[in-house]
């Protein structure tokens, strides 16, 4: 068994059924991902909309992409055929976007709202305290777009502490959300946080989705 099948199988071993290991295969080359796909694994996350075009017209159908980067408006065109889920959405106007061209194509799109819960600046999302307003004002206009959970990045860094309060903050936030305006909602069901150095506290934090690249793929190239 080579090493990325056997960090894929440990990986896959240490979570819970009920969580969804996101391979994030983005700079990878087509080699890895087919082996990672060989393995079993059928979700792969990526941040770039040309990679997800060139990556799946030259892997296997039945894969489900995931869009984890910061997404512009522009680029959404670009891949809405071909995103299982899209992680990263943080404005009103990227829904709108998200929606009208989804629309065009008879889809509806399923999507995350980012939340930022780290103690870095530069991280995007929607913050916690007008979360709520701005799911508000989602509700009822974009019927081509179904939000389906949050997510959230953690500050990077060692301090577990630290780590496991912030994804605390997104599941007490989620919880919110999903009595506030999605109560008999079944389809709003995900917590997508936790990455290869924090995915194990994020899971005991109520993670039901993680974004795992490096554990999987390490450096190799």
């Amino acid at each position: 068994m080579s090493d990325i099948k056997k960090d894929l199988s440990r990986i896959i071993e240490s979570i819970p059924n009920n969580v969804l290991l996101v391979a994030v295969s983005k700079t990878k080359p087509l080699s890895l991902l087919k082996e990672v796909y060989d393995a079993g694994q059928r979700h792969f996350g990526e941040n770039k909309a040309q990679e997800i075009l060139q990556k799946c017209l030259s892997l296997p159908e039945d894969i489900k992409w995931h869009f984890i980067g910061h997404l512009q408006s522009k680029k959404v065109k670009q891949i809405i055929r071909y995103t299982h889920l899209i992680h990263s959405v943080d404005s009103l106007k990227l829904i709108a976007e998200i929606d009208k061209r989804a629309q065009a194509i008879g889809k509806t799109q399923d999507i995350l709202i980012q939340v930022h819960i780290a103690k870095e600046e530069s991280k995007f999302g929607i913050p916690v305290e007008k979360l709520s307003s701005f799911i508000a004002s989602t509700m009822d206009d974009f019927p081509n777009t179904r939000i389906t959970g949050l997510m959230g990045m953690a500050t990077f860094t060692d301090n577990e502490v630290v780590v496991s309060k912030e994804f605390a903050r997104l599941k007490k936030a989620f919880n919110l959300i999903k009595t506030s305006y999605f109560n008999s909602d079944s389809s709003f069901s995900e917590i997508s946080m936790g990455m290869s150095g924090d995915y194990k506290i994020a899971i005991e934090e109520g993670s039901t989705m993680i974004r795992v690249g490096s554990s999987i793929f390490g450096s190799r190239s």
